[in-house]
């Protein structure tokens, strides 16, 4: 009589396999958060494991990331170039993209007060209210003629009632903007 042959190794108990798919996930989340540097780098390891099973779905996803740096990585001249591009993509309300490159911006040019506007008009688009007049409050600060335009901005809809907005756009009436008094109204 033969001894007994031993079931072969599921493959959720090989190594290979379960790094594979631990990579594979790393990289869906990646994707998702729209880090597609670091969703490649997942995807090209489970490529690279040899996995059958998901080699197929990881090299779908490895051409997504590939196609969106491919976007994203298009060289600007200048970065009013690179600004049109950013409010290009907030206009098509892709805000989070729009989002990242306008922080770029800021980090190669901080003292480029139209960077300082296009964050501020993006904030209060996303109702982020406190960084949109923080960074209003900076665009104007290093150019002033920034709150004509902002007055006329509907980009800016959100903000007309407030009156730290009102503040920054109409300094020159100050203490002649009506305010109701704390009393009113209880």
């Amino acid at each position: 009589m033969a001894p007994p042959q031993k079931p072969k190794n599921s493959l959720s108990e090989d190594p290979r396999f379960a790094q594979a798919v631990q990579s594979y996930e790393a990289g869906l989340r990646s994707l998702q958060e729209r880090k597609f540097e670091k969703a490649k780098a997942a995807f090209q390891k489970v490529v690279g494991s040899g996995v059958r099973e998901l080699i197929d779905r990881a090299g779908v996803h490895l051409n997504t990331c590939n196609q969106h740096l491919e976007r994203t990585a298009a060289a600007f001249k200048t970065p009013e170039e690179h600004y049109d591009y950013a409010i290009s993509l907030m206009n098509l309300g892709d805000y989070i993209a729009a989002r990242e490159h306008l922080e770029k911006l800021s980090k190669q040019v901080p003292k480029a007060d139209f960077v300082h506007y296009g964050l501020a008009a993006l904030a209060c688009l996303t109702a982020r209210y406190e960084d949109s007049l923080r960074h209003l409050d900076e665009a104007i600060r290093l150019n002033a003629s920034l709150r004509f335009q902002a007055r006329n901005d509907s980009d800016f809809q959100n903000l007309s009632e407030d009156p730290r907005f009102t503040e920054l756009l109409y300094p020159e009436t100050g203490s002649e903007i009506p305010r109701p008094s704390t009393s009113e109204g209880r």
